[in-house]
């Protein structure tokens, strides 16, 4: 499968804002947000206007990114996204955030969605007492997302989980660390998102 494997600290620079594509690393003072606040290229300094075409594009780039999916799977997601009943770009960050890869990385099991990936690719997780190793498979209420027993001496995992305490928790995801098991209570809603992002200007990008 197709993956992005550059400087992923480029990706936060030329968006301007935290992507929190690196762990830990994006909560220190290393963050290169914090360091180095302009684009990445010798022009990066340099003043730069977009126009509305470009504003909608570097939104949907912003959330591609933030979420880890390449340009076809976003557009996949869109389109499901634009099936659904209600707002599509509220539709979209909903189906973006019910991924497996996003819900292991929210329950605390990784500190980047890249690493959550990565777990749920080589087997790590159950879903409802079953081995799922697809990133992509949406949950719905009422799943339980369990470590597998013998992964819970896994270090990178148990580091973690230790710094779970200092992160947020989503109110319709419950974890229960002595058990290495989370619970979707009920699917996101909007108000569920606190991301910086403007949805409706990928909606008007795509139409």
């Amino acid at each position: 499968m197709a993956r992005y494997t550059n400087s992923v600290c480029r990706l936060c620079r030329r968006e301007g804002s935290k992507l929190f594509l690196k762990g830990d690393r994006c909560y220190s003072e290393k963050c290169a947000i914090e360091r180095r606040a302009y684009p990445p290229g010798m022009h990066g300094q340099g003043r730069t206007r977009f126009s509305d075409y470009g504003v909608q594009l570097r939104e949907k780039q912003k959330v591609k990114r933030m979420y880890g999916l390449l340009e076809k799977q976003f557009r996949l997601t869109f389109d499901h996204a634009s099936r659904l009943k209600g707002r599509a770009g509220e539709n979209l960050l909903i189906l973006l955030e019910r991924r497996l890869d996003n819900v292991v990385f929210r329950m605390g099991f990784a500190t980047s969605r890249a690493e959550a990936r990565q777990l749920v690719h080589h087997g790590h997780f159950l879903v409802n007492g079953t081995k799922a190793n697809s990133p992509a498979l949406l949950v719905r209420p009422g799943w339980k997302v369990t470590l597998r027993e013998k992964s819970q001496k896994v270090l990178r995992i148990a580091a973690a989980l230790d710094t779970l305490e200092g992160r947020s928790l989503p109110g319709w995801i419950e974890i229960d660390k002595e058990n290495f098991e989370g619970t979707v209570k009920q699917l996101p809603v909007r108000e569920d998102i606190t991301l910086p992002i403007e949805e409706q200007l990928i909606v008007e990008l795509y139409s």
